[in-house]
């Protein structure tokens, strides 16, 4: 897939404007793996990161979104590989580094975990950030 979806917020002179974009791979941030998306949940830091006055997203261009589940499509030289289904939440994704409101995301294989045995990449984004602070 060399174009992707991406819902995208932008910042010119105080303001925002979120649209769905068509973008390219080479519009992603840097990271060792490759995910296709399938998942994300909405979260109220994801509603903040869209305003103007939010005082979240750390950087514009910014595909929010401070999750995903979804399948591995490049894990470059990390010990994930291609299909492998995978989740991401935490860190800086969807404030400083885009995140899971796109069909691709690229992210650094630190932050990246296998999905539980078990459990659906729906599943896990039914339970989302939210429900996982919460069951902390």
């Amino acid at each position: 897939m060399d174009k992707f979806r991406a819902l995208v917020v932008n910042s010119e002179d105080g303001k925002t404007r979120l649209g769905i974009e068509e973008w390219t791979p080479d519009q992603l941030m840097p990271g060792e793996v490759t995910i296709r998306v399938a998942y994300s949940s909405v979260n109220y830091k994801d509603g903040l990161a869209v305003t103007a006055d939010g005082r979240v997203a750390r950087r514009y261009p910014l595909v929010p979104g401070i999750d995903l589940a979804g399948t591995v499509v490049d894990g470059g030289e990390s010990r994930f590989k291609a299909g492998e289904d995978v989740i991401v939440h935490g860190y800086d994704l969807g404030v400083a580094h885009h995140g899971g409101y796109a069909e691709r995301a690229r992210v650094p294989a630190g932050w990246v975990v296998p999905l539980p045995d078990g459990m659906t990449p729906r599943q896990a984004m039914a339970i989302g950030t939210a429900g996982y602070t919460a069951a902390l």
